[in-house]
């Protein structure tokens, strides 16, 4: 769920720590995989959000999403120029064609993982899958980035080339973040930066790394629900998160299998 840190102070992690976040990672990947194979068209965004909701209770873990400053459901399901928080609803049916970016974060004996993946129903012209991958690509070319000694700017240049590489815009008032006993805490990771910029990277700091790349400009607007933000000129748009933990060398991805 890409918002600006709100919580606490940035955190340095113990082994054991991250060892309950990488189980609460374990869980999202098993609940995003069978959102995966669910994904079809008629299905709803309300079917999606029961579904991921009983998988993340069965597992022994909290949805992170539901109740969190009001937001009334368990994942976030937005759908074509809604590029993020869009609410799940019985009435927001998938069709061909649609592209799809569910968002979803679990907490597992208080620890948080949060992760997000976009998808389209059924096959995507050239143009649309070459932004799910450039944006995939994006989160892969952040999280290299993570490194002790790097700085928070050197991520978000990481994202931002790659989108820059494609003329795709990037998404800025949304922005990956820390995590750990607090979905967002310290530091706000922007999906743009200056390389040698911004807070210190060091071993044990646990971060959402999660770009949103358009078809179209940079700009957003959030609509009257207060949560759904969708591209300012109605642009497709693309999101994918996972969430990392700083190590001796490369990031460990907790969200991938």
């Amino acid at each position: 769920m890409g918002m600006p840190a709100r919580g606490r102070e940035v955190t340095i992690k113990r082994p054991d720590e991250i060892a309950r976040m990488r189980h609460a990672g374990g869980i999202l990947v098993d609940v995003l995989d069978a959102m995966h194979q669910e994904l079809r068209a008629g299905i709803t965004t309300s079917d999606l959000d029961k579904f991921a909701e009983r998988m993340i209770r069965d597992a022994g873990a909290i949805p992170s999403f539901k109740g969190y400053r009001g937001f009334r459901s368990s994942i976030c399901a937005s759908i074509n120029d809604e590029v993020v928080h869009g609410i799940p609803s019985p009435r927001r049916r998938l069709y061909e064609g649609d592209v799809v970016s569910l968002d979803v974060g679990c907490i597992w004996q208080g620890w948080h993982a949060d992760a997000a993946r976009t998808w389209s129903i059924g096959p995507a012209s050239p143009v649309v899958q070459e932004l799910i991958e450039a944006t995939r690509r994006g989160m892969e070319a952040g999280i290299a980035a993570v490194l002790p000694g790097n700085r928070v700017g050197d991520v978000g240049a990481a994202i931002e080339a790659v989108a820059h590489q494609h003329g795709y815009g990037v998404v800025r008032p949304f922005v990956g973040h820390g995590i750990g006993t607090e979905m967002h805490e310290e530091p706000s990771v922007p999906n743009y930066g200056k390389p040698g910029t911004g807070m210190r990277i060091e071993k044990g700091m646990c971060f959402a790394i999660e770009p949103m790349f358009t078809l179209g400009g940079d700009d957003v607007q959030l609509l009257n629900d207060g949560w759904t933000v969708v591209t300012a000129d109605g642009s497709l748009a693309a999101h994918f998160e996972n969430s990392v933990a700083v190590t001796d060398g490369a990031a460990e991805v907790l969200t991938e299998r």
